[in-house]
């Protein structure tokens, strides 16, 4: 019988996610890991992980990893690549970790063109630590540190990560995508892989944006998370290519 599908080796085989009914962290290391597979670079790669739900990558993965401090992983991450350069170096990051903790750490890795991957994931809150507003949180939308939704006068706009990267010279690849459908799955998959791709060609920084859903945080149940993205989140984060300069 012809097998047309099989689990990613790099999941361990005795996990079962542990994440949030809807959350979307359990697809995308699932994508890495089919990605890491097809391309047959299990071997060579090593995740830097932010801290928060990101940081729980380890609990799964059978590939190297290591934790950053938090918002540090792009700093780490250069000095991984830049000592083994053979390898396929990649951060694992929420946006409170890329874009605002690390956020100089982040600009200045992206700046100097760094040859590794940053995979970023947007829900527009901060998860494991709270409800926390985040960089990327909507106008409007409610969080532990804005209870009547942010307003753009006290809290600033939403930051549109591929957009502020876009105005540096350096990057090679930078797109937007999100696991809000079957669709957008494969999408996601095909960013990740060229990405990773780009890296062992040495073409320098890729960064793919991951538009995702926080239920628990968001207050929504999965379905209705679903909703979210498509009519508040994707309107504000607008999916596609930023940059690929192939």
């Amino acid at each position: 019988m012809e097998k047309i599908y099989s689990r990613t080796t790099t999941i361990q085989e005795d996990k079962v996610s542990g994440f949030c009914p809807g959350c979307m962290h359990s697809t995308v290391i699932k994508l890495i890991g089919e990605a890491l597979d097809e391309l047959g670079l299990v071997d060579k790669a090593v995740c830097v992980q932010g801290i928060g739900c990101c940081g729980l990558h380890m609990d799964y993965i059978a590939y190297d990893d290591i934790t950053a401090p938090h918002g540090r992983a792009c700093a780490v991450a250069t000095g991984i690549k830049r000592t083994s350069p053979d390898s396929l170096v990649f951060t694992y990051q929420g946006d409170g970790d890329f874009a605002s903790i690390g956020l100089a750490e982040s600009v200045s890795a992206a700046n100097r063109g760094e040859n590794f991957t940053v995979i970023f994931i947007n829900n527009g809150i901060y998860g494991m630590t709270g409800g926390q507003m985040a960089p990327t949180t909507l106008l409007g939308m409610k969080a532990t540190t804005a209870p009547k939704g942010r307003i753009a006068e006290e809290h600033g706009y939403p930051m549109h990560i591929c957009e502020l990267l876009n105005q540096l010279t350096a990057p090679h690849y930078l797109e937007r995508t999100s696991c809000n459908t079957p669709q957008n799955v494969i999408k996601t998959k095909n960013a990740i892989k060229k990405a990773f791709k780009y890296q062992m060609e040495g073409k320098g920084f890729s960064l793919v944006e991951i538009v995702t859903s926080c239920p628990t945080n968001w207050g929504l149940d999965p379905l209705d998370a679903l909703d979210f993205i498509e009519q508040k989140m994707l309107p504000e984060y607008p999916l596609g290519v930023v940059r690929d300069k192939k």
